[in-house]
């Protein structure tokens, strides 16, 4: 029951896919390896959860979330991971292997933390702005001749690779131990934050920091219109590099609606 717990606070999310077929078999592939909780955004198609492809899954597909918007998918999620094709994009955050993402699940789900791992549409995948919600990117090895997937393929690789990991003891050395307990390997120790006795922020509170920070830049004529864009775009990265917890989230919420005030309601002559 604890191992279904956990594999409960992973959320599949698949942003505006246009074939029903493939949420179907998305669908599907979830309840093969145990995962209950999806969440569909924009669909192209509005009977997307009569999909005859959802096989053994039709409870499943019935229950999924539907949202307009890709933040509200994820809004709860402390940990949003992206899958991605690299051939033709440079990322911007951590990029990890397919085999090394278990790991880093673990780690999030035994912080009491919820994931969402999150797939594009069949025609253009993770756009850039969708990218910049996500905290780390997962690539799945593939022939450079066919780098890309079908979706529920690759939802069903993805999963398995999580399913078969997440309820084992991770092996260090001749020894197995639990996550909270072992030592992370040396090339995931970047991406994976240190458990503490504080929840990490959720995406909405980082949201929610963002649209404060930004407007806090706009009273202060940060930079020119032509740049607000791409500053929004940074900024929603570098919220999620930084890895912050719940109360650190507050904190810094407070510090900028402070300054906003200042900005909005002094005069220019400077004040104690």
């Amino acid at each position: 029951m604890a191992f279904q717990s956990q594999l409960d606070r992973l959320d599949v999310v698949l942003i505006s896919p246009r074939n029903p077929l493939n949420i179907g078999a998305a669908a599907r592939a979830m309840a093969n390896f145990g995962f209950t909780q999806l969440a569909v955004v924009a669909p192209y198609e509005p009977h997307w959860r009569e999909a005859r492809s959802a096989v053994g899954a039709p409870e499943l597909l019935a229950k999924a979330r539907q949202t307009a918007m890709f933040a509200e998918a994820v809004s709860d999620s402390t940990l949003v991971i992206g899958t991605a094709t690299l051939t033709r994009r440079k990322p911007e955050q951590p990029v990890v292997q397919l085999p090394d993402l278990a790991p880093i699940v673990r780690h999030e789900l035994a912080r009491d933390g919820r994931v969402a791992l999150v797939f594009g549409s069949e025609k253009r995948g993770l756009t850039a702005e969708d990218l910049a919600h996500c905290h780390l990117l997962v690539e799945i090895p593939t022939d450079p001749r066919q780098p890309s997937m079908n979706l529920g393929q690759a939802v069903a690789v993805c999963l398995y690779e999580i399913a078969s990991r997440v309820g084992q003891p991770l092996a260090i050395g001749t020894s197995t131990l639990p996550l909270d307990q072992a030592s992370t390997p040396k090339d995931l120790r970047a991406n994976l934050r240190s458990p503490g006795g504080d929840p990490p922020a959720t995406t909405s509170e980082l949201d929610r920091l963002a649209r404060i920070v930004e407007e806090t830049m706009l009273a202060a004529n940060y930079s020119p219109a032509a740049m607000r864009k791409a500053n929004r775009h940074d900024l929603h990265l570098l919220l999620r590099r930084l890895a912050l917890t719940r109360p650190d989230a507050r904190r810094i919420l407070g510090l900028f609606r402070r300054i906003l005030w200042r900005l909005h309601h002094c005069d220019g002559q400077a004040k104690d």
